[in-house]
């Protein structure tokens, strides 16, 4: 009898999903390593995350073919180039309270015969692997989410890929904004955690960045674009996260909608604070909206090796009993930590070590 491993992906997509696919994979059904073990593994994906295994009638041959796909060494033995996620993805939560699916999931795992769930996504994928566990599902995750902002691991997939596109977008505005003595406010992700945005401002070289953990001014903001006139710049960058906010203000909502994990969409903060500055200096201010375009693209080169090593570790926890843990990297070696330290908490950004709170930008002390 075989060991089944279930493979899923959930939340927001982005680059390495598909590299931590193939490398559970490859490792798990490896023929040497199988001469190695005391059992046998079978994979298989799970389509567009938990809405697969809650959607799927185990019943009915179509509905598997639709919902479930068998996974091989040789079906995935390229998969890591590619960003995205081969499998599809949701934002289904089947504890919603509104729409409690839970026992549909647990009828299905049991009548698919998944003896082991490996969850890749952020906070709520991995909230829901937790409470599987704890009613005795055999579940692993991988942690995954672009803002860099679950705790108990120094990196997750996707964030490397997205402050490269950070990166790159900005030097491409760079060259229209010198040329006609613009300020560009760019909005980047980032809807608790100003990972993203500092980060990528700090590699692009903005000249303010402005990050939801240090709510901030907009005069001030104005104040320090005025500080430059008349310098040899005649432009500059504002990186902006989508959850920045104003001194005693809330986020900027895009609308009142709420998906499956109670969440409102985030979006316009940029928008605002080029009208302000336009209105407040007289310069020409402009604002892109980054948006979805940081989770497109191939992986990095360091999204594709975090996605092998996470891949490789998610199967030896398996092999060691390790279930209801989390791969991890933590001070720069591979190691995991159980899914309840996780929930319900957030990595974000020391303000006192990483920010400085009067440029607005990341400090220029690191000691």
């Amino acid at each position: 009898m075989k060991t089944k491993i279930a493979v899923l992906t959930g939340g927001g997509d982005c680059p390495g999903l598909n590299g931590a696919i193939k490398w559970v994979t490859k490792t798990a059904l490896d023929p040497r390593l199988a001469k190695e073990r005391s059992i046998q593994f079978e994979v298989i994906g799970i389509r567009e995350g938990w809405k697969g295994l809650v959607d799927v009638d185990p019943d009915d041959p179509k509905s598997r073919k639709r919902h479930i796909m068998p996974l091989n060494e040789e079906v995935v033995r390229a998969w890591d180039r590619y960003g995205g996620t081969n499998l599809g993805t949701s934002r289904t939560n089947p504890f919603n309270p509104q729409n409690d699916r839970s026992n549909k999931l647990l009828e299905n795992i049991e009548k698919l015969k998944i003896d082991v769930i490996v969850a890749i996504g952020g906070e709520d994928t991995l909230g829901v692997a937790y409470k599987l566990h704890k009613l005795g599902i055999k579940t692993i995750g991988i942690p995954k989410t672009i803002d860099l902002d679950l705790v108990g691991t120094d990196y997750s997939l996707g964030f490397d890929s997205a402050v490269n596109v950070i990166t790159e977008e900005i030097d491409r505005l760079r060259t229209t904004a010198g040329s006609h003595n613009r300020i560009f406010v760019v909005e980047t992700m980032g809807r608790h955690a100003g990972w993203l945005a500092l980060n990528g401002g700090e590699c692009s070289g903005a000249y303010i960045i402005l990050i939801p953990e240090y709510p901030f001014d907009v005069e001030h903001v104005c104040e320090l674009l005025l500080e430059r006139t008349g310098r040899e710049v005649q432009y500059s960058i504002v990186v902006v996260s989508e959850g920045a906010k104003l001194c005693g203000k809330e986020e900027i909502y895009k609308d009142d909608k709420l998906d499956d994990f109670g969440h409102r969409s985030l979006g316009g903060i940029a928008q605002y604070v080029a009208d302000v500055i336009t209105k407040r200096t007289g310069f020409e201010a402009r604002y892109v909206i980054l948006s979805h375009l940081q989770r497109g693209g191939v992986p990095s080169s360091r999204d594709r090796l975090m996605a092998r090593w996470f891949g490789i570790a998610a199967v030896d926890m398996i092999l060691s009993d390790d279930f209801g843990r989390m791969v991890s990297y933590l001070h720069g070696e591979i190691a995991s930590v159980p899914l309840k330290e996780i929930i319900d908490k957030l990595k974000l950004v020391d303000v006192n070590k990483y920010y400085d709170t009067e440029r607005y930008n990341g400090r220029r002390s690191i000691l």
